[in-house]
């Protein structure tokens, strides 16, 4: 089977924006290029295996956001939508830079994408203490190290995200064993499993994308925590009728700000709400919503354009 790689040229305040539409289309994996990631991870222990300087330099400043779709009948209203989608975000003040928002296409076949995968995709560390890797790569543990095993494949969200890494300190440092905890937008599974990992029990995760749910519950059963981890498919709190004691959303920042006050109904009285895929610019307007829904706001962290939070929801 052959398949369309198809990339748009965004910001990294953008890219999270544009690999949402690519998913909403049907995109079965979204990979984000961005030199930002690559400065950011010059470091001993950076999530990449890049060290070389020289690499961010013959990047583009354009930051590469590319989807993956099946050449098949469909294809045409897959590319229609996105293009709709595109039109629409070019029209609306979301107050952020998007960049040029143009579009290149590639024909790959199957064999070529997944080996490509392969190159790219290497064990890199996530908070302190958490590291990922596909299986076909062995890692070096140190002590008190929990292993994440995700295969790509097809599918998307490895991690390498500032997001995502801030994220996983976050639960890192609030999860205890026993806590319920839910994970809205789940994608694979990433922060689903960091919190098992973290002792959470039991763990609910959900996401809108039905291939998100499918990916996220075969990475929970290629990682044993088939009892532990719920996945459900369905938008935001709607199948979310229990309480946890932490609730997780790496998400955006507009769906953040609207999700403060519904999310404390499903939060315990002095249980945490951690918040992650918040540009830097749209910062105060999360505070200010956290403040809003009586949240009393324990970290702030950021890297690179990103934020993340932890807010304890007053009892």
């Amino acid at each position: 089977m052959d398949w369309m790689e198809y990339t748009i040229l965004t910001t990294t305040e953008g890219s999270e924006l544009v690999s949402q539409i690519l998913l909403d289309a049907g995109s079965t994996g979204t990979m984000i290029e961005d030199k930002n990631d690559v400065r950011a991870n010059q470091r001993p222990e950076g999530r990449w295996d890049i060290l070389d300087e020289s690499i961010a330099r013959r990047m583009s400043d354009d930051v590469k956001v590319t989807g993956y779709f099946q050449v098949d009948g469909g294809l045409g209203d897959r590319i229609a939508f996105i293009e709709g989608e595109l039109r629409r975000i070019r029209s609306l003040d979301l107050g952020m830079d998007l960049g040029k928002l143009t579009t290149l296409r590639h024909d790959v076949a199957e064999q070529d994408w997944t080996e490509s995968w392969k190159a790219a995709f290497k064990p890199f560390r996530l908070g302190e203490h958490m590291l990922m890797k596909p299986s076909w790569e062995d890692v070096e543990t140190r002590p008190g190290d929990h292993v994440i095993e995700i295969d790509p494949g097809m599918a998307f969200g490895t991690g390498t995200h500032e997001t995502t890494g801030m994220c996983v300190k976050l639960v890192e440092k609030y999860v205890k064993p026993g806590q319920r905890v839910i994970d809205i937008g789940t994608g694979t599974g990433i922060l689903a499993i960091a919190a098992a990992h973290m002792g959470a029990n039991p763990v609910l995760a959900t996401d809108l994308d039905a291939v998100a749910v499918r990916v996220a519950a075969e990475n929970v059963k290629i990682n044993g925590f088939e009892g532990v981890i719920d996945v459900r498919c369905g938008d935001l709190l709607d199948v979310v009728e229990e309480s946890g004691d932490v609730v997780i959303a790496n998400i955006i920042a507009d769906v953040i700000v609207n999700l403060a006050k519904p999310v404390r109904e499903r939060i315990v009285d002095g249980g945490l709400f951690i918040c992650s895929g918040i540009s830097l610019e749209r910062r105060e307007d999360v505070l200010s919503a956290l403040k809003d829904a009586d949240f009393e706001v324990l970290d702030d962290l950021n890297e690179g354009e990103w934020c993340a939070m932890a807010a304890r929801k007053r009892g």
